[in-house]
């Protein structure tokens, strides 16, 4: 989906960034850029429970033409990624989408969603 969003080069830097916090934090990262169905946030919790290990995962939701955003992480993430922590996330993301960068701050958000989501 987020192909038709973001240039390549934009979705290879996107793809790098999922890849290296999944590495850091060791949880799935999974982005949906596109148009939600119905309440943005019963569509996400949705989208996360078809992962291959929802306790393990967070799915970040991005409606560009409702201008919402929404992150969802399962049990186990949720141990360490708090609801506060989750909210800053949003609030830095949002900050950039509002300047026009949806690439940076799609990257930003998950470098730092790898990082707050580590276990210490």
């Amino acid at each position: 989906m987020a192909h038709q969003l973001l240039t390549q080069s934009e979705q290879a830097r996107l793809d790098a960034a999922i890849r290296s916090a999944e590495q850091s934090c060791r949880a799935e990262i999974s982005i949906y850029l596109g148009a939600a169905e119905g309440s943005i946030r019963d569509f996400a919790t949705s989208l996360h429970n078809t992962l291959v290990l929802p306790s393990r995962s967070i799915l970040v939701l991005v409606d560009p033409d409702r201008r919402a955003l929404e992150i969802v992480t399962g049990g186990r993430v949720r141990a360490t990624l708090t609801d506060e922590k989750a909210a800053s996330i949003v609030r830095e993301m949002t900050e950039a989408f509002g300047a026009g960068d949806l690439a940076g701050g799609l990257v930003g958000g998950v470098e730092r969603l790898g990082r707050e989501a580590r276990a210490v």
